[in-house]
């Protein structure tokens, strides 16, 4: 069979996190590379609860379901929105296969070939698959650890009139930053007078460390949802379990509708079990408790893959300690390839994520990011033992200046 494969196959490309992921697969390997929640922590006899209660109230979780969702589930999500400054209703609200859905969904609906999406330098890798699997242009915009520089934002809306900015605000993926409230602002400001659409997304706001302060979300700060520049989406996979596959999309009724037509076609509705399984979690579960708890714990470990860096004291390496989220984002010095480390750090027993899959343009190829989210203690001190191995000997041959 000579297989004809239609021209959009060449703008897909896989993901570094997934390929990593099955190198790791059986092996004596610890890998920092997945953004893994801790397996220890999901609540394994509350969500086994929850699935007798569904199941004995009929078969109505094993039947063909609603495509904007379940909708006990989007009025429960709406309740918890509105303490967070989001007052929507479900007519507002789209649920969907992951957050990762949400991003594709109004990439189909929103944006042609040739489209500008502006992105944090650096972004989160699959959203840029997304968007160049649409043929959008993706463009950088400098950051840094408090958001998007509004003066390189201005030139770049400016210079290449974007569709659409999207942000991963709090905790980001892979940099560990929170945006400041001025930046926040700053960007809504500029998007609402230039007429761009701002995609939100925050699957971390949750995770946050100590008395580290949660900013108000750019989607609460403007005009919503009706006639609002701001698509949030958000998503359980980080605060109860992946395997639920349920994200949720907020955003003007226009928008929401477009999305939901867009859904039917790509998979008619996500699983009603896992809906009606985390709409019985949201009504008889201490979701709060359980995000302190595995917030605590993952300070915890953050804080032991902190203090062995500092211990290691890597000659260039510099990072920013988050105060959230699952990530840290190591700078090392320019000489070296974290693609090339990455092949001997596996050969050595340890896994990350170079860091140059996370650039849309101009990447740097002296940077990784470390997930510390799913090795207990003593596995981060082992994993870190195991790059120092190989790290070493590349630290030492920097050319001299």
């Amino acid at each position: 069979m000579n297989y004809r494969f239609s021209k959009t196959l060449g703008a897909f490309s896989s993901s570094a996190v997934r390929e990593i992921l099955k190198l790791t697969q059986g092996k004596s390997i610890i890998s920092f590379a997945g953004g893994l929640p801790a397996e220890e922590f999901f609540p394994v006899e509350a969500v086994k609860e929850a699935i007798g209660r569904v199941m004995e109230g009929g078969k109505s979780a094993l039947q063909y379901g609603l495509t904007e969702g379940y909708t006990p589930l989007r009025q429960s999500i709406c309740n918890r929105m509105a303490t967070k400054g989001m007052k929507v209703t479900p007519d507002d609200m789209l649920l969907t296969t992951g957050s990762q859905q949400s991003i594709d969904l109004l990439t189909r609906v929103y944006i042609d070939e040739g489209d500008v999406i502006l992105v944090e330098r650096p972004t989160y890798l699959a959203a840029i698959q997304v968007f160049q699997a649409r043929g959008a242009k993706i463009v950088s915009v400098r950051s840094d650890r408090h958001g998007m520089d509004l003066e390189d934002l201005a030139v770049q809306i400016k210079q290449h009139r974007p569709k659409m900015v999207y942000v991963n605000p709090s905790f980001s993926n892979p940099a560990g930053r929170v945006w400041s409230l001025e930046r926040r602002k700053g960007l809504l400001a500029a998007c609402r007078q230039n007429d761009v659409l701002i995609l939100e997304d925050d699957p971390y706001g949750e995770l946050k460390f100590g008395t580290t302060e949660i900013m108000p979300s750019i989607f609460s700060l403007d005009q919503h949802p009706e006639g609002s520049c701001v698509v949030y989406t958000s998503t359980f996979s980080k605060i109860v379990a992946p395997a639920l596959r349920t994200g949720w999309v907020m955003g003007d009724r226009a928008v929401i509708r477009n999305m939901a037509q867009a859904k039917q076609a790509a998979d008619l509705h996500s699983s009603t079990l896992d809906q009606m399984t985390l709409h019985q979690l949201m009504e008889q579960f201490d979701m709060d408790a359980h995000i302190g708890l595995i917030s605590v714990e993952y300070e915890k470990r953050m804080r032991t893959m902190v203090q062995v860096l500092q211990e290691k004291n890597w000659p260039g390496v510099h990072w920013n300690d988050p105060q959230g989220g699952m990530f840290l984002w190591l700078e090392l010095p320019a000489h070296i390839d974290t693609q090339v480390l990455l092949a001997a750090a596996v050969q050595q027993g340890v896994a990350f994520v170079p860091g140059v899959s996370f650039f849309a343009d101009e990447p740097e190829r002296n940077t990784m990011r470390l997930n510390y989210t799913h090795a207990g203690e003593a596995e981060i001190r082992l994993g870190l033992d195991r790059l120092d191995a190989v790290l070493q000997p590349l630290l030492a041959a920097a050319p001299r200046v």
